[in-house]
This record gives structure tokens, C-alpha cells and sequence, in this order.
């Protein structure tokens, strides 16, 4: 340290190591500094010393020993404790990432390594047109993968195509594609609304024009051989792994030692699908149908060999499609299309026309009354199902001996608020069947019920999945889950007509191991697989590409394991482990031998939830007085965490929403820094 004049009061050498990237080796420069100093002067003189015109406006000071990012220029070094042994960096904040999307393409594009990880996802969902970027997050590869793939040269080709979407300059990212300069509509990643005259004929996006395709359309499906390769749970202990690499969105990647040109993989993390649209999500909804096929291929999710091929049935038909150039129906009249149903709307209102129905809907609350069968399996009893007369009313169910009996006391009456709603369902056995999962204080009270046809189902079905969630039938959402219902059974219904079917499947380009988990592979011949494959496929042969995917995704949603995350975890209080599973409405925990679940806690009855950072345990407060506290074996806690949180985030937005995430909202209830 000197004292003299010429240097200044308190002035000392630090020693700053430069990336210069066109060069093979880093230089390192040593500037006179004060510690009053500001980081924005550092910088200065850091440039100047150096000496070489370039931009340097994306350049910032990183700290290595203690692993941040000196972003604020207005903070002197003695507010960041900098002194005479610190090294520091002074490196690019956009990097080359390489990022696996869930169709197994990986992109290779320039991320902020410096923003935090929920800032850079949004970044990069702009870039990809991808809307809803919440929804998404970064994960690091399991390593049991990589060790694969190194013992093996002849690698998967599906995971090494690299598409190279950086820009050409070394400064900032690719440009978002709004539009490109033939008027191709390209709406806005983020709120869905066309880009503005201006920038319709002065924005330059090539990733619209040369890219948006491959990330919209379904690519040709993987072989038995690729999907051996690919890291599978074999079993239900297993599955923890695929959840345990999760990045902390309120940590930049340079923090979790995340380095130039290293691959993570962008997926959907909250499975709390927002505002679908196939006008805005050409690219989000065939990533989402790619994820949700994948899922099913390496039976991280279960499914019965009904709905398996009936999944197989809807890929094919997918990938029929693409193969034939069949793309996406883009309108380029959009603009007129919104202001139409807006003067409809506003034309309707005026005039009142739907008043009488919407009254009637207030007024009117339905109710449900029928026969149907009941079973309770956990008694230990021979006796088959036994028929009584159910009446649903509000979100209670009651059951009498019989219709006569319908006015008196019912034998029980069960309120489904909060209950777990799991289908039973084979169609060709014309089996419809309906289990309960009611919570009680010592666990889960197991109910089924039996329906006699499809629209019984579908009826009695949609009226326990309201309750579940608070709702009445009276609610607007009530008819359209009754179509839905329907609709999924239709898909499950295989054509009985065996002429629509070809004849021939050795003429048909067909590989059925590519379309089914490899479970359903080695349960039937290939002739046999691919005769079923085609024979459902029947019922979807005039079905559009985009529809087909949102049906795929519509079936997925409705697996009773659907958008459950796994994590080993110890309960306090217990001995022995436990598996807890997070979901976009509840926590579930599922006992790790048999995998049947003990209790099920509602995010909507949650009081509040923290973390003893020193222990590293989880603690959550429900209604009743009811808590739990757990650690978490198989990843960081703070993964947990911002679980629950960003599903309680979730559940704020609103079609409204903009650009502007509430990101301050989101470090909130995922938990911030430690």
C-alpha cells in the first residue's frame, strides 16, 4: 500500500484478469485502485489500461473466491470487501450455452450468465418464441447419462445435432422473432399480441424465418435403440434422481458453476400450463408435447396399456403428418380475427342475449343424483361392489340404500374438498370406475365408484374434479371438463371396424417400438403393436397436427401421476424414509415400498412454509393446526422450496400479464438468497 501523491491516499495494485476470447490465453492486468473507488471506475481504468477499441459493454467483473458478480457499478470495492487478493475477472456476461430442448434438439445460443437463472429463461423463451417462460427452468444433466454416453462412439444423432441460433456478433443476444420482413406473423413470446407496424418492417429475425419450423414441428421419432441409450427409473426409488438437478432460479449460472459452452436442459418445471394457444404457441406446444411424449417413453410416468396406445396412436399420427409436410394452419388475418370477436363480444353485451343464461347459472346450482356401484378396498371383505343411490350436491356426495331412502338420512356423506380424484378406466372392458382418495386425520380413506356407461362417467367424473377443487357443477368450467372426459374416452375406444384398417402392415412404414415404452415393446410382437397402433389410430385420421398435440397433452394431464415431482425425503418424527411427491396443487406422501400414498396436504390449505437453513429442513403449516416438517435426501432443500413456491406463484397470473413478470413476487415465495 502506498501514500504518496502521485497515487493517491490508501492506494493499492489489483490484479484483474481480462477474457479476451479472440485470443488463446487470458491476459491479466494490474490497475491502481483506492478502495473509495467505485466498480464503474475499476472498470475504466481497466479499459483504458488495456488499451484495445472493442466493445466492452457487455463485460463485467467477476469474482472468483467468492463466487459472485460485481454488477453494481455504483458500490465502492470496500462495500464489496475487494482488496489487494482478491482476483477478479473481467469476462463477458452472454456466454454460448448448449440447451436440450424437450423435443431432444440441442440449440447452442448466448445466455446472461450474470441475471439470475428465472431472468435468463425468460431470455431465452424470448428467443424461441416460447410463451409463459415461468413455467420454465434449467436442469443439469444426470450424470449416470453422461457416463453413458462416453462409452459409446456411436452417439445418439437425435442428441448431437447442435442448432446454432447465437448471433453473429459477440455482444447481446439474437433478437426475439416478432416478425420477420415478409410479414410472417409472429407474435409475442410473452403476451401473445402482434409487434407493433415499426417493428414489423424494421426488425430483422432470422430465427423466425430459418429455425421457428424446427422447434414448432414434431422431428422424426427416436428408435428402440436411441431410447435405450436415455437414462430410464426403473424404479420408484429411482425417480428422485430426475428431479434432483433443478438450478436455483434466484442464482445466476456462474454461481452454480455453470460454464461456457456446458449443456443443461430447458424444461417445463411447474406443470401448470397457462393459457394454451395454438394461434401464439406453435413452439410451446409441440416443446410440451415433446416433454409429455418422452416422459412416457422412458415411463418416468405410468400409464395402463390402453392409454399407452392410445398415446401411440396420436404420435403416429403426429408424425404421419410432419412427414407428409403438414404444418400449422397460420392465419395472417389475425389482427381482424381479435377485433371481430371483440365487436362480438361487446355486440352481445350491449344487447344482453346471454343474460337469461347466465342468471340461470347463478340461480341454478345442478346436482347429480343416479345409481351407481360402491367398493372400498382397503376392508378386508369378499363381497363384490354393492349399487346404492348417490347424490351430488355442492361438493359433498352422499349415498342411500336406495332412491325411496333418497329424502331421509344418507349412510354417509363425504365432502371432496381437497380429495385425491384417480380414474379407473378401460374402456374396452367397459370398466369406469372412479377412486377416492379422501384425507383424514390418520391418512387417506380410499372410496370407489362404479358408473355404468361413458356419459355416466364423464358426468359424475367432472362433478368430483370441481369438488376437489372447491368448485360446484354450477361453475362455467363444469361442461367443458364433461367434453373433455368424453372426448379422452373416445380417444381410448379402439374402431372395432377392422376394414378402415390396412390390411397390409408390412407395407407400412410403421416401427411401433418407437411410439410405446419399452416395457409394451417386449410385451408383443412388432406386427401385433403396430396392427393395435394403427387400429386406434383410426379414430384420430382427420385430426389436424395442432389439435392432435393438444389431445396428447390433455391425456397426459389427466394420469393419475401427472406433474408429480419426486424427492426422497425424512419426515420428523419418523425412522424410516419417505417419498414426497409436489404437484401444482398438493404434496403427497407416498410410502417408498409400496408407493401408495399416506396423506395428501392442499396447497390451498397451506398457512405458510419456511426453511431452518442450518439444518436444512422444511417447514409447512396448514388449516386445523396441522404441520409437517421434513429433509430432503435426494437434493438441496431450497429445490422444495421454491417447488412450493413457484406454484403458489403461478396461481397470481392472469391473462393481463405482460412482459413484467413479478419477479420480486417469484424470489419471494421461492425463498430468495439463503
Amino acid at each position: 500500500m502506498t501514500q504518496t501523491v502521485e497515487y493517491g491516499t490508501a492506494s493499492w495494485e489489483l490484479c484483474v484478469t481480462v477474457d479476451n476470447q479472440n485470443e488463446a490465453e487470458n491476459e491479466g492486468v494490474k490497475i491502481r485502485v483506492s478502495g473509495d473507488l467505485h466498480i464503474g471506475g475499476v472498470i475504466l481504468r481497466l479499459v483504458e489500461k488495456i488499451g484495445i477499441s472493442r466493445d466492452w459493454s457487455d463485460y463485467a467483473l467477476w469474482w472468483r473466491k467468492r463466487n459472485f458478480w460485481l454488477l453494481k457499478t455504483h458500490w465502492t470495492l470496500d462495500k464489496y470487501g475487494v482488496q489487494a487478493d482478491a482476483e477478479l475477472f473481467f469476462t463477458p456476461q452472454h456466454k454460448l450455452l448448449r440447451l436440450r430442448l424437450p423435443n431432444m434438439k440441442t440449440v447452442r445460443l448466448k445466455v446472461s450468465f450474470s441475471s439470475v437463472v428465472f431472468r435468463a429463461v425468460t431470455e431465452i423463451c424470448k428467443i424461441l418464441n416460447i410463451r409463459r417462460p415461468e413455467e420454465l427452468s434449467l436442469l443439469k444433466p444426470l450424470e449416470d447419462l453422461a457416463k453413458k454416453k462416453k462409452k459409446k462412439d456411436n452417439k445418439d444423432t437425435l442428441l448431437e445435432e447442435i442448432i446454432n441460433l447465437s448471433p453473429s456478433s459477440n455482444s447481446g443476444l439474437a433478437s426475439p422473432g416478432l416478425y420477420s420482413k415478409t410479414m410472417t406473423p409472429m407474435y409475442d413470446p410473452v403476451n401473445g399480441t402482434p409487434a407493433s407496424a415499426t417493428i414489423t418492417w424494421f426488425t430483422d429475425s432470422p430465427l423466425a424465418e430459418q429455425n421457428c419450423n424446427i422447434l414448432a414441428l414434431s422431428q422424426p421419432n427416436s428408435s428402440a435403440e436411441i431410447i435405450a441409450q436415455m437414462y430410464q427409473s426403473r424404479s420408484l426409488i429411482e425417480k428422485p434422481k430426475l428431479n434432483s438437478g433443478w438450478l436455483d432460479s434466484s442464482r445466476s449460472l456462474m454461481e452454480q458453476d455453470i460454464l461456457e459452452d456446458d449443456q443443461l436442459l430447458l424444461r417445463f418445471k411447474y406443470y401448470s400450463f397457462f393459457d394454451l394457444n395454438p394461434k401464439y404457441d406453435a413452439v410451446r406446444i409441440n416443446q410440451l408435447f415433446e416433454q409429455a411424449r418422452w416422459a412416457l417413453l422412458l415411463e418416468e410416468i405410468d400409464c395402463t396399456e390402453e392409454e399407452m396406445l392410445m398415446f401411440a396412436a396420436l404420435q403416429y399420427h403426429i408424425s404421419k403428418l410432419s412427414m407428409s409436410n403438414e404444418s400449422y394452419e397460420t392465419t395472417t388475418d389475425g389482427e381482424t380475427d381479435e377485433i371481430d370477436a371483440a365487436l362480438s363480444n361487446l355486440q352481445v353485451a350491449l344487447e344482453g342475449g346471454k343474460t337469461d343464461k347466465i342468471l340461470e347459472d347463478i340461480t341454478d346450482i345442478p346436482k347429480l343424483a343416479d345409481n351407481l356401484k360402491l367398493f372400498r378396498p382397503k376392508k378386508l371383505t369378499l363381497k363384490a361392489c354393492k349399487q346404492y343411490w348417490f347424490v351430488f350436491k355442492d361438493t359433498s356426495i352422499s349415498y342411500f340404500k336406495n332412491k325411496e331412502a333418497g329424502n331421509g338420512e344418507p349412510i354417509e356423506k363425504m365432502n371432496l374438498r381437497g380429495c385425491e380424484i384417480v380414474p379407473d378406466v378401460n374402456v374396452s372392458q367397459r370398466r369406469f370406475g372412479i377412486k377416492l382418495l379422501i384425507p383424514f386425520a390418520e391418512g387417506m380413506n380410499e372410496i370407489c365408484l362404479r358408473c355404468d356407461n361413458e356419459n355416466q362417467y364423464a358426468k359424475w367424473m367432472a362433478a368430483c374434479i370441481l369438488a376437489s377443487k372447491g368448485k360446484t357443477m354450477a361453475d362455467s368450467s363444469y361442461r367443458p371438463e364433461v367434453q373433455n372426459i368424453l372426448s379422452f374416452l373416445r380417444l381410448k375406444n379402439r374402431n372395432t371396424n377392422s376394414s378402415q384398417a390396412p390390411s397390409d402392415i408390412d407395407c407400412l412404414d410403421i416401427k411401433p417400438e418407437c411410439f410405446v415404452s419399452p416395457r409394451y415393446a417386449k410385451k408383443y410382437k412388432s406386427k401385433q403393436l403396430a396392427a393395435r397402433i394403427l387400429e386406434a389410430q383410426q379414430n384420430i385420421a382427420q385430426m389436424p397436427p395442432v389439435e392432435a398435440k393438444l389431445r396428447f397433452i390433455q391425456a397426459w394431464q389427466s394420469l393419475p401421476e401427472f406433474g408429480l415431482a419426486y424427492y426422497l425425503v425424512r419426515f420428523q418424527g419418523s425412522k424410516k424414509d419417505d417419498l414426497l411427491g409436489v404437484s401444482y396443487n398438493r404434496l403427497i406422501r407416498i410410502d417408498i415400498a409400496t408407493g401408495d400414498p399416506i396423506t395428501t396436504w392442499r396447497f390451498s390449505n397451506m398457512k405458510q412454509w419456511n426453511v431452518n437453513w442450518e439444518i436444512r429442513q422444511v417447514a409447512i403449516e396448514f388449516d386445523q393446526n396441522i404441520s409437517i416438517a421434513f429433509k430432503c435426501l435426494s437434493a438441496n432443500c431450497k429445490v422444495v422450496h421454491e417447488y412450493i413456491g413457484g406454484y403458489i406463484f403461478l396461481s397470481t397470473r392472469s391473462k393481463d400479464q405482460n412482459e413484467s413478470l413479478d419477479e420480486d413476487l417469484f424470489h419471494k415465495l421461492t425463498g430468495g438468497q439463503e
